[in-house]
This record gives structure tokens, sequence and C-alpha cells, in this order.
């Protein structure tokens, strides 16, 4: 049996009497700015860890551009002794990648997340960028050898393409176990000349080495002629192969060069390999009549080897943009990264495809011929 719910007893004069019929319901949202403090505090606890905790990854941007045929704190980034020189109105700019997360540079959660966000950015593992256990001062000395070796190659390549003889002792460095010379050649040797079905070779410079070994098929018998304790010495092997159809001697060597021409490269703040090929290109410029640029603003990437081959690099996205925000048209890319610049090339940029210094420097002429219709390019 229910009994009736009696209506709210009359005020008392001098007083005021309330009825809430849903009292709960109130109670619950009163509980709400307690629930909505912890949510805060969880969001900038979450938030705090996202810039303080460093994590395993390195985070590669576009780094600055470097026109190798202007200068650098008003010093030119190539001055050439012993040898006329030509002005140019054109740029060659050689790129760069800046990286967070090296050794002694962590990178915080948040800066993952941006760069994961951004199409100009790549986040990839820190090994993949640096060796496990490096410290920042070999990540430098690193990089600043490789950034040495670059010039080098770059000078000779470059020097040989326009017909100037690069004399070198090719010192035997080191061998390579298992290779074609294990065993029978030795650390400290020079090679002097190689001799393939009769027929000998002095070879006075590194390009004349590499030019008989690529025109010999692999597992070829020939014989090395090296200086050893002041007297040559004739050895007996048999060549490995180079994957491309030529021969591989399996030999390090530490080339000493006489440089018809003084070429001096000055340049800070830059390390790696990358520049080989915009090296190599600003010197040609320098050296040849005439504006080969047409006063256009190229970019471009790409290790450069003492064989004039241009080798692949990393951060080809980063340095593609790079390029763009500071002004340039066209952009040279290495053969074996054109398949990560499909689909990634920015807006206002065109990209050729290059394999050699001879193709990179056609494509700088033809670019400043505004002939570039028969130019490769990575599609």
């Amino acid at each position: 049996m229910s009994t009736p719910r009696q209506p709210p007893e009359p005020a008392r004069p001098g007083s005021v009497r309330t009825f809430d019929p849903f009292p709960a319901p109130v109670r619950a949202w009163e509980r709400v700015p307690a629930a909505a403090f912890v949510l805060g505090l969880v969001l900038a606890l979450l938030l705090l860890l996202c810039v303080l905790v460093p994590a395993p990854y390195a985070v590669r941007m576009p780094g600055p551009t470097v026109d190798t045929l202007g200068e650098v704190d008003d010093v030119p980034l190539i001055t050439i002794h012993d040898a006329e020189t030509y002005p140019t109105d054109g740029e060659l700019r050689l790129t760069t990648v800046s990286v967070a997360g090296g050794p002694g540079y962590p990178v915080s959660v948040g800066n993952v997340l941006r760069g994961w966000l951004n199409p100009a950015v790549s986040v990839v593992p820190r090994e993949a960028v640096f060796p496990d256990g490096e410290t920042r001062e070999e990540a430098d000395e690193r990089s600043q050898a490789q950034m040495t070796s670059s010039q080098t190659s770059a000078t000779v390549a470059a020097l040989e393409a326009l017909d100037y003889e690069v004399p070198a002792d090719l010192l035997v460095a080191g061998v390579v176990e298992d290779g074609a010379a294990h065993g029978v050649v030795a650390e400290g040797d020079s090679v002097v000349a190689i001799t393939v079905g009769g027929e000998r070779t002095d070879v006075a410079s590194f390009s004349a080495l590499t030019d008989v070994l690529r025109a010999t098929p692999p597992s070829t018998a020939v014989v090395l002629t090296v200086r050893r304790d002041d007297a040559d010495v004739d050895l007996d092997l048999t060549t490995g192969d180079d994957g491309e159809g030529g021969s591989t001697l399996g030999v390090l060597l530490d080339p000493a060069y006489t440089f018809p021409v003084d070429v001096d490269i000055e340049i800070s703040n830059i390390g790696g390999s990358s520049a080989g090929t915009m090296f190599a290109l600003g010197i040609m410029d320098r050296l040849t009549p005439g504006d080969a640029t047409g006063g256009r603003s190229i970019a471009g990437t790409g290790t450069m080897d003492l064989s004039g081959d241009v080798g692949p690099i990393g951060g080809i996205v980063q340095k593609m943009n790079g390029s763009v925000r500071d002004g340039a048209e066209y952009f040279l890319a290495p053969a074996d990264n054109c398949g990560e610049v499909v689909g990634h090339v920015p807006d206002g940029l065109t990209v050729f495809r290059v394999a050699t210094l001879e193709e990179a420097w056609t494509a700088v002429q033809a670019i400043g011929a505004d002939d570039t219709a028969g130019l490769p390019s990575c599609s």
C-alpha cells in the first residue's frame, strides 16, 4: 500500500523554502569539475612527457642550400688557381639535410609526432642515420672526413671530365678479404700497371686503372704490376665481379694526386659526401667559357666517385623541399634515388635524373639553353 506524496509544507513567515524534484542529476553534475580537473592533469602530464622524454628516432628536415658558384661569408666557395676561370649569373646549389636526434641531440616524442605530420620531414630509426654507440665527436669527425674525401673525388672527376690529366700514385691501403688480390697484393704496394690478354696498360691515374677494369670481364687472369720495396713485381691474379660486367681487384686504394690545377673549396658547418656532384659541376662551370647555367638556379645532390659516377644519398625529399624554399627551379637527382623522388616532388620544381657526371653536366647545359625536352626524369 502506497502513501500519497504530500505537498511541501508552506513556508513560515520570514523564511524561504524550496523544493527540488530532481536532486540526483544535480549532484552528478556537481562532480564534473573534479573529473575535468583530473583529465586536464593527465593531458598536462602527457604533454610534459612529449616535451621531455627522448625518442629513439632521428628527424630529418630541409637544411640550408649553398651556391657552389657563389660566396660564403664573402669568400668564394670554389677558388681556382693556375687556370683561367669564367663568371656566371646562375646558381648550382648543393643541398643539405638538418638532422635532429643524433648523439648529444635527442628528439622528444613531440618532435617525432610533428615530423610525422609534415610531408617535408621524415622520421627514421636513429640507427638508420647514426651507428649505434657513436658519440657526437665521432659523428662530426666521420662527417668531416666524408666531406674532405668528396671534395677530392669531385675535383679529380671534374678535371678529368675537362680532359686534364690528374696523375696519381695508387697506394694500396688494404686488401679485401676473400677478394681477388687477397694473399697476393700487400698493403703498401703501389699499383704501376695491369696486363690483360698480353696487353700492358700503365696506370698513372686512377681513371686509367678503372677504365681497364670496366672493360675486363670477371674471372679474367691478369698480371698486376706493383712497386714493392723500390722494385717492380708482377703478380698473377684472377679478377672479381663488379656486378656490372666488369672486374674488381679487391684492393682499397689511397691515391696521392698531382693536380694540374689548384682547386680550393671553402665550406664550413656542412659534412658528409652528398655534395660531391654539385662540387664537380661548380668546378666545371668555373673552368668552362660562357655561362652553362644560363642564369638559372639549379640545385642537386649525389655523391661523386673518382670515376665520375653519381651515387645515391639520404634525405632527398628534404633536399628537394629546401631547394624550392631557396628559389631553385631545377633539381638533379641521383638515378638510384628515383624511387624516393616519384610522388614527392614539391610544386615549382622540375627534377632530372643523373647517373654520371657527364649526364649531370649535359643536364646543366640543357637547362641553361632552355632545351630540356630530351633530359631523363624519374617518372
